[in-house]
């Protein structure tokens, strides 16, 4: 039976051991290696030829599991890659890839296959262990989700995909003792501190509070057209006079309705509404921003003409919205270094 026939069952599997860090796909146990001696592992030059392959042949039956790698003895068989490779396209929701692409999509699927039997090489050599109850607790929810109420009905239903119960077991095994070798190499040695936060989130305040809102007023004063340089002093002259009023203490929004050549907003009294960070030009923004609330800017110069600036109200990163922002800061740092970890912990374990 095609390897098709077996995903929906291994879709399932994968999510019932979807707590692992990495990609959660086994190749299944249970099919029969080839009787040959193991050769010597195949230099990268010589795996381009097999990788080459056909994935799928029309009779996976006939195929010869043929070995294409080695592990510390540790045979990787042609019908392994086979089946892994039609796994990732169907997990993948993905169509079979042009000729010339396929080679590079069945080595990326062979490292991952290579990456997952070293840490279960590890893992064994570490003594670790799964418990017969949690492997029974993680077939028992596959077996929910397919909708058999009995074992039996369960085995009916896998041996019909052409899978065995014993091969289902040997999988979810793999992957629980999968995901023990990295907590234990890689999840257990990640620390974010409280000094990675604050460094984070000094660099990317800017970005972090995008969205945040605020709300402002302006008066503006345009240069008169067809004068030059001397439009713009006239326009400067304006801007400073009526900023010499508000200062003294008279009323923004009368000023604004009385002098503003903003007539969309002068009615108002130069109220911009309520802006989300990013919707003004950048230059603008950050005139505005750099204010207290109550607090009003000297005559600023735009591409427009000269603006004066009162800021009501701002949103930012305190309380609540920082606490989730420092959580999320957590996060993003915890990734970043458990990749890395990860990346590191498997370089090491190919050269050994």
């Amino acid at each position: 039976m095609s390897p098709w026939g077996r995903l929906a069952v291994a879709v399932l599997l994968a999510v019932a051991a979807g707590g692992c860090s990495v990609p959660s796909w086994m190749p299944l146990a249970g099919k029969p290696k080839a009787p040959e001696p193991i050769p010597p592992p195949p230099s990268m030059e010589s795996r381009a030829p097999i990788l080459s392959r056909p994935a799928l042949p029309p009779d996976p039956d006939a195929v010869v599991d043929r070995v294409i790698c080695v592990i510390n003895s540790d045979a990787v068989t042609l019908y392994e890659l086979d089946e892994a490779e039609a796994f990732y396209l169907y997990e993948n929701k993905m169509q079979p890839p042009p000729e010339e692409e396929r080679t590079a999509l069945r080595e990326k699927v062979l490292n991952g296959i290579v990456e997952k039997r070293l840490q279960l090489q590890q893992a064994e050599k570490e003594k670790l262990v799964v418990e017969d109850a949690e492997l029974r607790e993680q077939i028992d929810e596959i077996q929910k989700k397919l909708g058999a109420t009995t074992q039996a009905q369960f085995e009916e239903q896998i041996k019909a995909q052409g899978l065995t119960y014993e091969g289902v077991k040997k999988r979810l095994y793999d992957q629980l003792m999968i995901q023990r070798i990295i907590r234990r190499r890689v999840a257990l040695r990640v620390t974010v501190t409280e000094e990675d936060i604050d460094q984070y989130l000094n660099a990317n305040r800017e970005k972090l509070e995008t969205g945040l809102t605020f709300e402002a007023r302006h008066i503006l004063f345009l240069p008169q057209s067809g004068t030059g340089e001397d439009g713009w002093q006239a326009a400067r002259r304006r801007a400073d006079d009526v900023y010499g009023r508000v200062m003294s203490g008279e009323d923004f929004g009368d000023l604004a309705a009385e002098f503003s050549d903003d007539a969309a907003t002068a009615k108002n009294g130069g109220r911009l509404g309520i802006l989300k960070r990013g919707e003004l030009a950048a230059d603008i923004e950050k005139a505005i921003l750099r204010l207290s609330p109550g607090e009003h800017s000297p005559p600023f110069r735009s591409e427009v003409g000269y603006h004066l600036f009162e800021l009501d109200s701002k949103e930012t990163l305190a309380g609540e919205q920082l606490a989730q922002a420092r959580n999320q800061i957590r996060d993003i740092l915890y990734r970043q270094k458990y990749d890395i970890r990860l990346k590191e912990w498997l370089a090491w374990e190919m050269r050994l």
